[in-house]
């Protein structure tokens, strides 16, 4: 499939290109503007995999990464407020519960942007975030160390583990309230701009008719682990947007890796079983990592001096791929990661 033709591809790279480049170094410094999300909801880009039935496109998988590759290429910060819409999105898709009828067609139409809190169900066995029945509905516990588009985000999809090890996704209205409270945006040396807050959680109590997933822990973990396995699409857009700068004798050679890396990274993720070639599809993210940094360090070395003005999109594509090596790492990936780094064997 020519994904370059989608009606949706097309949408990204006007987005991209009328406004979310030239605009990219003000939101670095001074942070994603609502504008900028208004934009995004505009455009479609939020439905793109989403169900056709509830106002989606109902896009394939390459059309989801080949906007990404654009949005991040383009706007990290911005891309990375919008990805995290696409879980709850599929979450939804996939549920048979009540709050499917209720959000699936907001957030497919782009009505609602919806951010993420559940990567600390990573830390399992430890359990950052407990979830426990009360009044009806469950009440949450704990810490959310990471969410992204705090001010941002009309609604929020928070996981907790239950007593009986389980996972629990629901629905919450992304603002402070009882049992709620945000923290100052974090100061990060890359997308501070994407409005990162960490969340206590002290009493939080949501119905019943907000959850949308209750599953086991390990019933869910192997779903989680597939999507941590392959390259993430914004790895490729970031490094193309770097070769965009240096002179051709030395991006030429680097886009040729870079084209070679992503079709064996796409290839791999369009892989039927998505747990088979787990070996090769941690080297072929290494891979894209190693391409990654060699494109930004010539675009910094290419601009001289001038690169480390914060002024410069050198230094921010730069920053913004150092975000990437660990933004959704796993300490599977991390490790992966570190032997290619240090070639051993796996």
């Amino acid at each position: 499939m020519d994904v370059s033709a989608h009606p949706l591809v097309a949408r990204a790279r006007r987005l991209a290109t009328e406004l979310l480049l030239p605009e990219a170094q003000r939101v670095d410094r001074d942070g994603v503007p609502v504008s900028h999300v208004t934009a995004v909801k505009r455009s479609g880009l939020l439905g793109v995999v989403a169900p056709e039935a509830y106002g989606g496109s109902g896009a394939p998988a390459a059309v989801l990464r080949e906007t990404a590759e654009i949005l991040a290429g383009a706007c990290c910060s911005t891309w990375f407020v919008q990805t995290q819409h696409h879980t709850p999105v599929q979450t939804l898709a996939k549920s048979g519960l009540p709050v499917r009828e209720r959000l699936l067609g907001p957030l497919s139409r782009g009505e609602l942007l919806s951010g993420v809190a559940y990567a600390h169900l990573r830390a399992h066995p430890r359990v950052p975030v407990r979830a426990r029945r009360e009044r009806g509905g469950w009440r949450f516990d704990g810490t959310v160390p990471w969410y992204t588009g705090w001010g941002l985000n009309d609604v929020l999809l928070l996981a907790g583990v239950t007593d009986a090890d389980e996972v629990l996704f629901a629905f919450a209205e992304a603002r402070e309230q009882p049992g709620l409270r945000a923290s100052a945006p974090l100061r990060l040396a890359a997308l501070s701009a994407a409005r990162t807050v960490s969340l206590e959680l002290a009493g939080l109590w949501l119905p019943e008719e907000a959850v949308a997933l209750r599953t086991p822990y390990d019933a869910w973990a192997p779903a989680d682990r597939a999507r941590t396995l392959n390259a993430n699409p914004a790895v490729f857009g970031i490094a193309e947007a770097a070769l965009s700068l240096p002179a051709e004798p030395v991006a030429g050679p680097l886009r040729d890796r870079l084209g070679d890396v992503r079709r064996r990274a796409y290839a791999l993720a369009d892989h039927p079983e998505p747990l088979e070639h787990a070996a090769e599809r941690l080297a072929v993210r290494a891979e894209a990592f190693e391409v990654l940094g060699a494109a930004t360090t010539a675009a910094v070395v290419a601009g001289g001096g001038r690169a480390l003005a914060l002024s410069s999109r050198a230094q921010r594509l730069a920053r913004e791929g150092l975000f990437l090596l660990v933004q959704g790492q796993t300490a599977e990936t991390r490790a992966a990661h570190l032997r290619a780094l240090t070639g051993a064997a796996g």
